[in-house]
């Protein structure tokens, strides 16, 4: 069964910095992506960074420059680098995968359970 285990959220005051973690565990072939999304309260759940398996980045508009996704695929773990935290950063994160679990299986998409993240003085 795959896992994603996300860790590294926490309380932190505006112009902080975080980093989250996610580790993902079981029978994986290949992941084909990763990202980042969030989910405040009353919103809609976003996107806010991703990255493919050959290392090429996107992110949300609000968050370039002050976010860093990366991953290590020896240790099959996806990072947010967050730094100049604002505010409007607040929210649960989510970390997501795609995935195929074959050579030639279909690509399924795997969720974490979240980690709150807090921006407030």
């Amino acid at each position: 069964q795959v896992q994603l285990v996300e860790s590294g959220g926490g309380l932190v005051q505006p112009g902080g910095s975080l980093r989250l973690s996610c580790t993902v565990s079981g029978s994986i072939f290949s992941i084909i992506v990763m990202d980042w999304y969030r989910q405040a309260p009353g919103k809609q759940r976003e996107l806010v960074a991703a990255i493919t398996n050959d290392g090429g980045t996107g992110y949300e508009d609000s968050v370039k420059g002050r976010f860093t996704i990366s991953r290590d695929d020896a240790k099959n773990t996806l990072y947010l680098e967050m730094n100049s935290l604002k505010a409007e950063d607040t929210a649960v994160y989510y970390c997501h995968a795609v995935a195929r679990l074959t050579q030639r299986g279909t690509r399924i998409a795997y969720w974490g359970q979240g980690t709150q993240v807090t921006v407030s003085s």
